[in-house]
């Protein structure tokens, strides 16, 4: 099962940092992305880390503001916000992909275990 957890309401300029979290399996082992819905659009890549040597991928508007990472103590890939905008506001999703570790994607429909989102809120 995977959880996160984390979001919240912050004003434009602040930071969140969300957490995925895992039971029942190792997530060390896989691939894990964030990935987000904006309220009237289809999800999104956020950024996601690799199985295989952690290289990190991020979509552009997270370059620079984003930072994933794992916490292999808390069994967990952390996602640190800074410099939130109004238009981070979204529902955030984190996903582990579980089948080819050997390949390395940062789209959602390349991911198959999914947990429920968290929302982040972002006033201007």
């Amino acid at each position: 099962q995977l959880q996160a957890f984390g979001g919240g309401s912050v004003q434009s300029g602040g930071s969140l940092r969300l957490s995925c979290t895992a039971s029942g399996f190792t997530l060390d082992y896989y691939s894990v992305g964030w990935f987000r819905r904006v309220p009237g659009k289809d999800r999104e890549g956020v950024s996601c880390i690799s199985a295989a040597d952690d290289s990190t991928q991020y979509v552009d508007f997270a370059k620079g503001r984003f930072t994933i990472s794992r916490d292999n103590f808390k069994n967990a890939v952390v996602l640190q916000m800074n410099d939130l905008k109004p238009e981070d506001t979204a529902v955030y999703y984190c996903a582990a992909r579980t089948r080819d570790r050997t390949v390395f994607t940062c789209r959602d429909h390349d991911y198959d275990y999914w947990g429920q989102g968290t929302l982040v809120t972002v006033s201007s």
